[in-house]
């Protein structure tokens, strides 16, 4: 009678254990599933609100019908995103800000992702490298900031061999199969560059004279960014190179935004000059911090206007101290919202297009579907209003270690 009793215990015992793992699995799927449906709704929300507001106004409209998800076969439901920026030396960018905001934006936009990331260490063999190793595990949607925007159209190529679309971060890839193109309106970073120069010049600021002298260190020939800035800068630069007002004496790209080639290049014209130069338009922080300790060598540094790119820690500071004049801010957490979106439509296999606000033309021809985001100025007047007030960077940062500041930010 016990043994029988306690048998019945047993298989009760049992029994309420079962039936409590299988609520509890059955919760969390539930959970699961809620959590992949509100992204997707949230996606299918944005692309409808998207699609209202741009329905005269949105470029997109005009795309061909091509560029649907029906294109990219395997994207429809795709859980794998390979991830691949070019490099880490020039810029500190892709690891500190690209490389975890797009792996968190990814991830919330697409519930249950996997994600494969790979840096090209300015290398673009590596990253065809990297490209095949992320398709042989299961990649099936590719985000990909070229470290060589000519070579990289063999990704897009082997990409679309798969059906796998490919868009490109950042750096235009050249080639017309690229899905779609996220990055900031480079021809207007350009712009701001050369439109404070400008400004700076009429105002007399740095001792600006008529006859300055101007040289202008650019990024990487290879890069459509790079080509963009410079033709963005002498917008506002030609007419005073025109008049004669402003000589420019140095228009040099820098292989793979090479630091030391930059400074390699100021200090040989600093030679050639006997030192006479006022006005160094530097493409991005990390050249113009090169492109200063070559001023500095001759005791220059805070009497040449240098201009920079990317607001990094070392950019601000230089301005701070008056080293740098401006750099622009690029809120990167725009632009990776911006890609995630993008990603999750595709998986999600909704219309991409009504995300997209624009073209951007390729050098051979042809156009691809862009997202173009704006970028900010950033001088001494307004660090507190825009890097630091959107939490890009914060004071205890910018003010770690530095000495000099001529703003009163930091403390002494």
């Amino acid at each position: 009678m016990n043994g029988t009793m306690n048998l019945r215990f047993v298989h009760h015992v049992f029994f309420l254990i079962y039936a409590f793992l299988f609520a509890a699995c059955s919760h969390l799927n539930d959970a699961r599933n809620n959590a992949g449906s509100n992204a997707e709704n949230k996606i299918r929300s944005n692309t409808a609100t998207n699609t209202a507001t741009n329905t005269t106004t949105n470029p997109s409209s005009h795309l061909p019908s091509e560029v649907k998800t029906t294109r990219f076969a395997a994207a429809r439901g795709c859980k794998n995103v390979g991830i691949l920026l070019p490099e880490s030396d020039s810029s500190a960018r892709y690891e500190a800000y690209d490389r975890p905001l797009l792996e968190r934006e990814i991830k919330q936009a697409l519930p249950g992702v996997t994600i494969q990331y790979a840096n090209a260490n300015n290398n673009a063999e590596t990253q065809q490298n990297q490209t095949e190793a992320a398709l042989a595990q299961g990649a099936c949607i590719l985000v990909v900031g070229p470290q060589n925007g000519d070579k990289a159209s063999v990704i897009v190529q082997r990409a679309k061999a798969s059906q796998v679309p490919v868009i490109a971060y950042d750096r235009l890839i050249q080639d017309p199969d690229t899905a779609f193109y996220v990055s900031f309106n480079n021809e207007r970073v350009g712009e701001l560059q050369g439109q404070y120069i400008a400004k700076q010049f009429r105002k007399g600021a740095f001792g600006l004279q008529p006859g300055a002298n101007l040289v202008m260190i650019n990024g990487a020939q290879t890069d459509n960014n790079a080509l963009q800035f410079r033709e963005g800068a002498l917008k506002a630069l030609q007419p005073l190179i025109d008049s004669n007002q402003i000589n420019l004496i140095l228009d040099q790209y820098t292989p793979n935004w090479d630091n030391a080639r930059a400074q390699s290049m100021i200090e040989d014209i600093l030679t050639q000059q006997q030192n006479n130069i006022q006005i160094a338009y530097v493409a991005n922080d990390g050249m113009a911090g090169t492109a200063i300790a070559a001023l500095r060598a001759q005791n220059l540094n805070g009497s040449v206007l240098v201009t920079g790119q990317d607001a990094t820690v070392t950019g601000i500071q230089n301005i701070l101290t008056g080293d740098q004049a401006m750099t622009v801010y690029k809120p990167i957490d725009q632009e990776a919202q911006a890609t995630a979106q993008l990603v999750a439509a595709l998986s999600y296999g909704i219309d991409p297009r009504a995300f997209v606000n624009g073209q951007t033309t390729l050098k051979a021809g042809g156009q691809v579907a862009s997202v173009l985001l704006e970028p900010i100025a950033v001088d001494q007047s307004n660090v507190q209003q825009t890097v630091i007030a959107d939490g890009y960077l914060t004071k205890e940062q910018i003010c770690t270690g530095l000495k000099g500041d001529r703003t009163g930010l930091c403390p002494p």
